[in-house]
């Protein structure tokens, strides 16, 4: 079972949830920025980008860590300012990994 917490690095307000493995959370930006700052994180955590597709209305990534861990980055357009992130990874999710992500996707807005 999931649960819901703040993130540390989150504008006011702004909800992570982490259920059943899967962080999910809104993002105050729009799909075009917010794919570039996936992209962004993913270097700078030095990951692997295994596959990337991006539409006008969502974006997907698969990456992997250096440990061979498989990492999937899912994008959708909620509004023009506002973005759904997903992120998975592993099997079961590991929520330090999927923090990291999401922290350094954040910043970079």
């Amino acid at each position: 079972p999931g649960c819901l917490a703040i993130a540390a690095g989150a504008g006011a307000g702004a909800a992570v949830a982490d259920s059943m493995g899967k962080l999910e959370a809104p993002v105050a930006a729009g799909l075009d920025r917010t794919a570039q700052s996936t992209r962004d994180a993913v270097g700078q955590l030095q990951f692997a980008m295994i596959r990337e597709s991006k539409d006008a209305l969502g974006a997907e990534y698969v990456v992997r860590t250096a440990q061979d861990k498989k990492v999937n980055i899912r994008l959708g357009r909620v509004g023009d300012q506002t973005t759904r992130l997903e992120i998975r990874v592993g099997v079961f999710g590991e929520r330090a990994t999927s923090m990291a992500l999401y922290d350094k996707i954040n910043a970079g807005l």
